[in-house]
C-alpha cells in the first residue's frame, strides 16, 4: 500500500469493529493506540506497505476451549477458557491469566493488545498475550479452585512453554492458582521449567513480584512529578481497588511521604481523612488475602473513616490519583471532577481503567497522565526478571531486584518523554509517548522478519 493510499483513522477503526463484532473493549484499546500511531507513521512508507498496524491489531491466534470441573457437591460445571497470543515479534508471548465472570474474548484481546506494547516498553524480550476463563474463584473451596485450575491447564499446556508463551497471574489468579496450574503443567509434561511467573519462592518465584505493579506505578508517578520539579511527599492521594496492586501502591505512597485517602472494591470505597497508614494497609491485606472480606469492614474497624456504597473515589479532592481496580472505572465525568478538584497527576495501576473520553479530558487539561501500558509495567518487568532467573537457575536478592525495577520504570519514562513531546504543551503526552515507543520497537522487529 503506498503512503498516500492508506485509509484514514476513522476508516481503520471502522474496519477493526467490522472484523471484531461485539468486542467493544478490543476496539477501544486499538483506537486509543491508533489515534497516536497514525500521525507518527504518516510519512513512513514501510509501515504502510507492510500493513504493520493492521497486523498488530490482528492476534497471531486466539485459542478457545471448554473447561469441565466438578464442584464439592458432585455437580459437573462447564466454563470457557481462552489464550490470546497477540504478537511474539520481540520474544515469547507474555501476559496474565484472569479468572472472573466478566472475562470474554473481547476483554482478553484488548489486554493482549495492550500487553504487546507494555512488554516492548520494558526493554525485555517479551511478546504480548493474555488468557483466562469466565470462572469466579470467589466463594469456591480450595479443592474446587484446584480442580478447575487442573482442568484449565489440561488444555492450556498444549499452547505454552518457557520459549513459547509464559503466562502469569491477573485478577482472580494469585499464588494459589499459579501453584495449582504449575503443578498440573509439571505433571502433564514431566518438565520443571519456567513456564509460569508469579510462582512461590519455594519453586522458582521471584522476590518483589507481588509488590512490583503497585510500586512501579508509584515510581512512574514520581518520575512524572520530577519533570515539574515536584514530588509525592505531602500530597493527598486517592487510590481505587484494594487488591495486590492498590495495596502496594498505597504502601509505596506512604513510604514516600504521601497520604492515602481512599481504597475501594466492587461494593464502594472507603475514605479516611486521617490517611490509610501502613498499619491500616497491612490490615486491609489481611482482610482481603486471608479473610476474603469486603472493604466496608474498614469503616467499622477505624473510627473517623467512612464507607461510601456503590461509588468510586474520584470525587474526593486530591493531588494525585491511582486507578488500580479494573478497566473503564474512571469515566469522562470522573476525569473532569478530578481536574476540577486540582488533581495534578494520574498514574494507571490497572489496565485501561480510564475511558477514552476520560483520557481526552486529561490530555486537554494538560495534567500528568500515565497510561497503564507504561505505568503498570512494573509487574510484567519483574515477571520478565523471574523468567531470566529461571533460565539461569539463580535467584537475585531483593535489593538487586528493587534497583532493576526502578531502572526499568525510569527507562520507560524516558522513552515516553522522547516520543511524547508536543509543540506548545507544558507537559509530556505520556499516552502518545508510550504508544509510539512501544509500537516502534514491535513494528521494526516485524519489518525485519518480512511478511510472516
Amino acid at each position: 500500500m503506498a503512503v498516500n493510499d492508506h485509509v484514514d483513522l476513522a476508516g481503520f477503526i471502522e474496519g477493526v469493529k467490522r472484523r471484531n463484532p461485539g468486542q467493544p473493549e478490543f476496539a477501544q484499546a486499538v483506537q486509543e493506540v491508533a489515534e497516536d500511531i497514525f500521525d507518527f507513521i504518516q510519512d513512513k512508507e514501510e509501515y504502510h506497505r507492510y500493513q504493520i498496524l493492521r497486523r498488530i491489531a490482528e492476534p497471531d491466534r486466539v485459542v478457545s476451549f471448554r473447561v469441565c470441573w466438578e464442584d464439592d457437591n458432585g455437580n459437573i460445571r462447564v466454563q470457557r477458557g481462552w489464550r490470546v497470543q497477540n504478537n511474539n515479534s520481540i520474544g515469547p508471548y507474555k501476559g496474565g491469566i484472569r479468572f472472573h465472570p466478566s472475562v470474554t474474548e473481547s476483554v482478553l484481546k484488548f489486554l493482549a493488545f495492550e500487553q504487546t506494547f507494555k512488554n516492548a516498553l520494558t526493554g525485555l524480550p517479551m511478546g504480548g498475550g493474555k488468557g483466562g476463563a469466565n470462572f469466579n474463584p470467589k466463594g469456591k473451596s480450595d479443592n474446587e479452585v484446584m480442580r478447575f485450575c487442573q482442568s484449565f491447564m489440561n488444555e492450556l499446556y498444549r499452547y505454552i512453554g518457557a520459549d513459547i508463551d509464559v503466562p502469569a497471574g491477573d485478577i482472580g489468579v494469585g499464588g494459589r492458582e499459579i501453584g495449582y496450574m504449575f503443578g498440573q503443567y509439571k505433571r502433564l509434561t514431566n518438565e520443571f521449567t519456567g513456564v509460569l511467573t508469579g510462582k512461590g519462592l519455594e519453586y522458582g518465584g521471584s522476590l518483589i513480584r507481588t509488590e512490583a505493579t503497585g510500586y512501579g506505578a508509584v515510581y512512574f508517578l514520581r518520575n512524572m512529578l520530577a519533570t515539574q520539579k515536584d514530588g509525592i511527599e505531602g500530597k493527598k492521594v486517592v487510590i481505587s481497588g484494594s487488591g495486590n496492586v492498590a495495596t502496594h501502591a498505597a504502601e509505596k505512597i506512604n513510604q514516600l511521604g504521601g497520604k492515602v485517602l481512599t481504597l475501594s472494591d466492587s461494593e464502594g470505597f472507603i475514605y479516611d481523612p486521617a490517611g490509610i497508614s501502613q498499619e491500616k494497609v497491612n490490615w486491609i491485606k489481611e482482610l482481603k488475602n486471608k479473610r476474603r472480606g469486603r472493604i466496608s469492614e474498614y469503616a467499622k474497624e477505624f473510627t473517623g473513616s467512612e464507607f461510601v456504597s456503590g461509588k468510586t473515589p474520584w470525587g474526593v479532592p486530591c493531588d494525585l490519583a491511582l486507578p488500580c481496580a479494573t478497566q473503564n472505572e474512571l469515566t469522562g465525568d470522573d476525569a473532569r471532577t478530578l481536574v476540577g478538584n486540582g488533581c495534578k497527576a494520574v498514574s494507571e495501576g490497572a489496565n485501561m481503567p480510564t475511558t477514552l473520553e476520560g483520557v481526552h479530558v486529561f490530555k486537554d487539561a494538560q495534567i500528568l497522565f500515565a497510561p497503564g501500558k507504561a505505568a503498570n509495567a512494573g509487574g510484567v518487568s519483574v515477571s520478565g526478571l523471574e523468567m531470566s532467573q529461571n533460565s539461569a537457575r539463580i535467584s537475585w536478592k531483593e535489593e538487586e531486584l528493587q534497583r532493576l525495577l526502578e531502572d526499568i520504570m525510569a527507562g520507560i519514562h524516558a522513552s515516553c518523554v522522547e516520543y511524547g513531546g508536543r509543540p506548545g504543551s507544558k507537559v509530556t503526552d505520556y499516552v502518545r509517548g508510550a504508544n509510539i515507543a512501544g509500537f516502534k520497537k514491535v513494528a521494526d522487529a516485524m519489518l525485519a522478519f518480512g511478511v510472516v
